[in-house]
């Protein structure tokens, strides 16, 4: 899973970047909040570590953010040296999902972030089949059926489509699946993803008559739709952005 954090402090921030590696998670850590805010408005993150104090934007103002624009689904953790109960209180009415004390106790805190993300995407986790309108995905076996009939898929084309059907209606932007089913950040422009999704349209019927549509967002990614859970005329026109966050005004 791809996990995002704001950390002023370095020596936390590294603390609690190689917790989440050690856990085999990718981790983008930021000492600056307006930085980590203006990189979730172009990508997509399964998590979010922030710290109370940021440099141009607080920890805080970005929850507002994520929550301000329907990101309720996204876990979010507060990482902080304040361990008083007021301090929790006011993450939790902020909308935080969890709350730990640093210095950081890392096993401890490698087990909350799976217990986090496993309450996210259970879709995800702790399951050998996912069953997605007519898709029946084997996790052990790598093996797609579609209406009772196997599609033959490299492993790259099973991960692929494994991430968009573990995450109908959610934008997943080009960076997020590259680090997911490449596993490196995209760091140039390529048209390996656009390729690699065209011909996964194509393999697995991805069209009305199978329920689902997989649209291009504009300036960010891809998105599943699932077309029969009451989308919008506006949501199925090709241009929606949903799910990517803008940047935080300052005051």
């Amino acid at each position: 899973m791809r996990i995002a954090v704001l950390q002023s402090d370095p020596v936390m921030r590294l603390s609690i970047e190689q917790a989440i590696l050690s856990a085999n998670h990718t981790c983008e850590a930021y000492d600056d909040g307006l930085a980590l805010s203006k990189a979730l408005a172009r990508s997509t993150v399964d998590m979010l570590v922030l710290d109370w104090q940021g440099t141009r934007l607080s920890g805080a103002e970005l929850l507002r953010s994520v929550r301000g624009i329907g990101g309720d689904r996204v876990p979010v953790m507060f990482a902080s040296a304040d361990t008083s109960e007021a301090s929790m209180v006011r993450a939790f009415v902020h909308g935080a999902d969890d709350y730990v004390g640093l210095p950081l106790r890392p096993g401890e805190f490698r087990e909350r972030i799976g217990a986090l993300l496993r309450r996210a995407y259970p879709d995800r986790f702790g399951t050998s089949n996912l069953a997605v309108g007519p898709y029946r995905f084997d996790v052990h076996r790598q093996l797609v059926m579609l209406r009772g009939q196997p599609i033959q898929l490299s492993g790259t084309q099973y991960r692929l489509a494994s991430l968009f059907f573990s995450n109908v209606g959610r934008v997943m932007s080009r960076d997020h699946i590259f680090a997911m089913v490449w596993g490196r950040e995209f760091r140039e422009f390529t048209r390996t993803i656009d390729s690699h999704v065209s011909r996964l349209r194509l393999l697995l019927e991805i069209d009305g008559q199978n329920e689902f549509r997989l649209q291009p967002v504009y300036k960010s990614g891809y998105r599943l739709l699932h077309l029969r859970q009451g989308q919008s005329p506006g949501e199925l026109a090709g241009g929606a952005e949903t799910g990517r966050m803008r940047p935080v005004p300052l005051s």
